[in-house]
This record gives C-alpha cells, structure tokens and sequence, in this order.
C-alpha cells in the first residue's frame, strides 16, 4: 500500500459533490401503463454479490444499457454506442431522450445533464483484491463524486455480499460503469488497449509521487488489498508506481480514503491543465445521458418499449 498526506484544497471554479446521487422517477401528472407499473416495483436483489451483478446477463442489464464498443476507434475511450436496442429495432440516444423526457421531473433532469458534464473516461480506478466491499463502496462513492464514470474490480473471490455495504456508496455504483476482472493481467490487458497507461499505488523507492504526474494522459489507479497492498503481478505489470508521500507517523491511509485523495488530485491536476476535468464531445454527453436516463427506474425500461412499439406501428 501507498502512502499519503492531505492534499490542498481544489482550486477555484471547480463544484465538487460530496453528497449521494439519489433520483426518483418524477410522473408529472401522467400514469404509466399497467406493464410500466408493473416494472417500476423494485425487486429483491439483496441476494447479490459483486460476481452476479457484474457478470450475470440481468445484471449487466441493470446497469449497462446502451450498446458497448469492443474496442476504442481512436485514441481516446469512450465505451458506448449511439444505439440501444429494444427487440429488433435500434434507438438512437436522442430518441431515448425524447421517449423517457416527459416522466422525469426537470430538477432531476438538470442533475443528471450536470453529472455528464463533469464526467470523464481519462482516469478509472480499479480495485484489486479487496476483503472489505464496504472500502469498495466507498470507493465508488468517491469516483461519481468526483467525476469518474469507469471502475474496475479485480476479484478473484466474489463470494462476499455487495449490497450489504450499498448504504456506504450511496448508490453510486447505479451511475458507474462497473466492470468484474479475474485477474490483473486480463484488466490490464483491456485497459491498456483503450489506451490507459496502469499507476499501480505503491511505496518503493522506483515511486513517484502522484503531484509528480500529468494525470492529463489517460491513467488507470490500482489500488490494492487493505492488509497486503498490491499484489506483485499486478506491480510487475503496471507502467508505473506512485504514491503521495506522507508527513506523519503512519505510513498510510485507509484503501478508500487513499483511492479517494488520488482521484481527487488527478481531477484537481486535469481542472489545472486543461481548465476542467469532464471532456466528453456533445455526441459522447448525449449518449451518457440517455444511458443515464435509462439506469433511472426500472420502469425506464418498459417507457421506451412502449416508445419503439409505437415508432414501429407507425411505419
């Protein structure tokens, strides 16, 4: 494990959030089908663990809607299409939009087109190996405070509960793209092929510190276990090391609380570089809203299909 001192605090013109994320489904007056009610009950998912909801096809359904891309077609990663699918016909983002628009209540609305906006795909962070799923909520709590969409759980062992620690997240991980690896090699792998150099967090005296970087270049953070720290696979294979030295007596912070002060200052560099941290194009914002208007409710779901049946019938 790393070590850390406190960072400074952010700089001017940059609205950091460090509440939840909650957003309700907002009717304004209008009743959905029996179906669209139907889907808007909430189903019992405690039985959950990190492996199920990530890699089960429900799972994936829950929290990945729009079509995603296999791999990035330039330099830069962005992981989804400008499609979703309902049956046999393909919607385009400005259609979800256009379909789901009317059941959301506009100060919701308005908090989501801000959370696009300050959204970026140039820094994920990944989780390897950690006992404690309350540290990786916390985690994503941290990452959708601060802007991150993309987080990786390296987990061989998914067996322990996940939505036991969903009051530690707050929800955030509705809002992230969450993606399970088994093991380092096949994370890295992916990550390096949209284009991310991997800063595996580590104190070693091949270590630079994390105020050294230019955190503008895509990065991937690896944070590791609470007890053992990063696993030497995942070192030997990182491009580089670092840490934020400390002043005091202790030699590190708690997992998520170091995950927390390396996104926070590679989002504070990235604001002094380049003037803000969320870089998506207006095509790339328009189809994170639309995915976010759909990770809404469930009855989302059932709005837009109703929305394509009638497109349909009237071809």
């Amino acid at each position: 494990m790393c070590a850390f001192k406190t960072l400074s605090v952010s700089p001017p013109n940059f609205p950091i959030r460090f509440s939840s994320f909650p957003l309700g489904l907002c009717f304004n007056g209008r009743q959905l089908s029996t179906l669209a009610a139907a889907a808007a009950v909430a189903t019992d998912d405690s039985s959950d663990t990190v492996e199920q909801l990530l890699t089960d096809t429900n799972g994936i359904e829950r929290l990945m809607k729009m079509d995603r891309r296999r791999l990035p077609e330039s330099n830069r990663w962005f992981p989804y299409l400008d499609v979703f699918r309902v049956g046999s016909m393909a919607l385009r983002s400005g259609e979800v939009i256009q379909a789901l628009d009317p059941y959301i209540q506009d100060a919701r609305k308005e908090r989501m087109r801000q959370a696009v906006a300050g959204r970026s795909y140039s820094v994920c962070l990944v989780v390897e190996g950690l006992s404690d799923f309350g540290n990786v909520s916390a985690a994503f709590r941290s990452a959708d405070a601060l802007g991150i969409q993309s987080v990786h759980v390296i987990s061989p062992d998914s067996r322990k509960r996940y939505k036991d620690n969903r009051h530690v997240s707050m929800g955030a991980e509705k809002w992230l793209d969450i993606e399970l690896w088994k093991s380092p090699v096949e994370c890295f792998q992916a990550l390096r092929s949209r284009g991310y150099r991997i800063a595996t967090t580590h104190l070693g005296n091949n270590a630079v510190s994390a105020y050294e970087l230019d955190w503008s270049c895509p990065t991937a953070i690896v944070v590791g276990n609470e007890h053992m720290g990063i696993t030497d696979e995942a070192l030997q294979l990182s491009d580089l090391h670092c840490c934020i030295p400390m002043n005091g007596m202790v030699d590190s912070f708690n997992v998520s609380v170091a995950a927390g002060i390396l996104m926070h200052h590679a989002v504070c560099d990235r604001v002094s570089r380049l003037g803000r941290h969320g870089d998506l194009t207006k095509e790339e914002s328009q189809i994170l809203l639309a995915e976010f208007f759909l990770r809404h409710r469930e009855s989302t779901l059932s709005i837009v299909h109703e929305y394509a049946k009638r497109k349909m019938e009237s071809i």
